[in-house]
């Protein structure tokens, strides 16, 4: 059946779909979700069916194409399109054969990984995947294997300076800013540190949540290059330049069940460190009760599995366990996080942020061979260097390098949460400072969030503010407050 192309101003932001109306998908005996092949001229791509009802969408005759096509053809309004069923990939039966609990080879799971990436599966069959090795748990050669599709099947950043340092926290901890205070150090010290990382997957802000709030992070191979060749580091969103974007897809996909299985959680930030040309990598596992690893002993297995793909990939690694009991620093949100990390790189503000990121800064600098690591780390804070380098990689992001954390706007709506009694603060819960964050809106609201008045040790007053809530508009607002009053966010005694 030919069919004239109309084009819908919908993106999918991931499978390519085209839409018929539904009398054209009865004659073509199609169903919702399943695939059609569009041919045009020489050319042919099969997209997912979408199928409607009413004529102002789609008329009989015509075809609807969403946006996301416009990057893979040229196809004009009103052109014809031949239009035929098309069967499904065979990777289709390989997440019914994980979905079984059966291990999956390299061939396998290349082949899944790339029919990811090029939109082949259909968003219900991506998430089979990710749910099958969430259930299924993953070998570690299937990690191993579904690394190495990912750096496959992905762009790879190249530079001609070594060693390239690089480091990364699994998560789970609220605030925990450390990268954007350790970059910036090993780069005054001359070390080659770029830093590409994705968005939040569960917390209330990532890297490059806060780094938004400084500069720009969305940048391509090429330009990714230049600004590490000027300033010896940057710290951008992995997506744009297409670094390791099945890991993107699949983070996209883990998103709203805040799923996070251990073979995903491995092979992204090794396949992320390879992408990115790291020779030196740091690895952080925080450990706590309302974190991603609850115990040493689970601490101590990931630990484990990190040295060993480190090494099949040929990463000199190293990973520090880290404590994961309460929030590290004081701001939760991206623009919160943003004020203690310039705050942190003139050796101010929360001194758990200070200590941590001084510390990871001398080790990664000792793992590439500078002596004297930790005395390097005090010079380049007292000196001034660390600030000055993070507003030279500010600036060759195209942020403005005079910003200083005042100058970084807060959420308008606030609220103060404050201590019903005079006591010793013992306890802080990581997982309700996380959620009345998010409720504030953040990440999605970069100025939402919230700010830690006083930590765990601490000695607080009765009435004096315990948090401060940020939030876009009354009504998130209100949801916060709500949750804040009525779940244990810390105890004191």
């Amino acid at each position: 059946m030919k069919l004239k192309a109309k084009w819908i101003d919908f993106s999918s932001g991931g499978p390519l779909v085209g839409v018929l109306h539904q009398h054209d998908a009865i004659t073509l005996n199609i169903r919702s979700l399943d695939r059609i092949k569009l041919c045009f001229g020489n050319k042919q791509i099969v997209v997912t069916t979408d199928i409607t009802h009413d004529k102002k969408q789609v008329k009989p005759g015509e075809i609807g194409l969403f946006k996301d096509l416009k990057k893979h053809t040229k196809v004009k309004k009103g052109q014809q399109i031949s239009v035929k069923y098309a069967k499904e990939p065979s990777s289709v039966d390989l997440i019914k054969k994980k979905l079984d609990g059966k291990e999956l080879n390299r061939e396998e799971i290349n082949k899944i990984v790339k029919d990811l990436i090029s939109n082949s599966l259909t968003e219900v069959e991506s998430t089979y995947f990710v749910s099958a090795c969430y259930m299924r748990k993953m070998s570690l050669n299937e990690t191993k294997y579904l690394t190495e599709a990912i750096i496959k099947n992905s762009g790879k950043l190249h530079f001609k300076k070594h060693p390239i340092a690089d480091k990364h926290c699994i998560g789970g901890v609220a605030g925990n800013r450390t990268t954007m205070v350790v970059v910036p150090i090993l780069a005054a010290a001359g070390v080659t540190i770029p830093k590409t990382s994705t968005k939040s997957i569960t917390s209330p802000a990532g890297t490059s949540n806060t780094m938004e709030i400084l500069a720009p992070i969305s940048f391509s191979n090429k330009e990714i290059i230049n600004i590490v060749n000027k300033t010896n580091a940057c710290m951008v969103w992995g997506g744009q330049g297409e670094l390791a974007s099945a890991d993107d897809k699949l983070i996209k996909i883990e998103r709203p069940l805040h799923l996070d299985a251990r073979g995903f959680l491995l092979s992204s930030i090794l396949a992320k460190k390879t992408a990115a040309d790291a020779s030196h990598v740091l690895i952080d596992i925080p450990i706590g009760p309302e974190a991603k690893i609850k115990n040493k002993a689970m601490a101590k297995d990931l630990r484990e599995k990190f040295l060993k793909l480190g090494r099949m990939f040929k990463l000199k690694i190293n990973v520090i366990l880290s404590d994961g009991t309460q929030p590290i620093g004081n701001g939760i949100g991206p623009a919160l996080e943003a004020r203690d990390v310039l705050l942190a790189l003139k050796g101010e503000g929360p001194k758990d942020l200070q200590e941590k990121s001084f510390a990871m800064a001398a080790l990664l600098m000792k793992m590439v061979g500078i002596s004297k690591a930790e005395k390097k780390v005090k010079q380049i804070i007292l000196s001034g260097l660390a600030h000055k380098k993070m507003m030279e990689i500010i600036k060759a992001q195209g942020g403005n390098p005079n910003i200083t954390p005042e100058k970084i706007k807060l959420a308008p709506h606030t609220s103060i949460i404050k201590a019903p009694k005079a006591g010793r603060v013992r306890y802080l819960s990581n997982r309700e400072i996380t959620r009345i964050a998010k409720l504030c809106g953040a990440p999605t609201h970069l100025k939402a969030g919230l700010y830690i008045h006083k930590k765990v040790g601490e000695i607080i007053s009765q009435g004096e503010p315990m948090i401060t809530l940020h939030a876009e508009d009354k009504s998130r607002l209100q949801d916060a407050i709500k949750e804040a009053k009525n779940s244990i966010i810390f105890n004191i005694a």
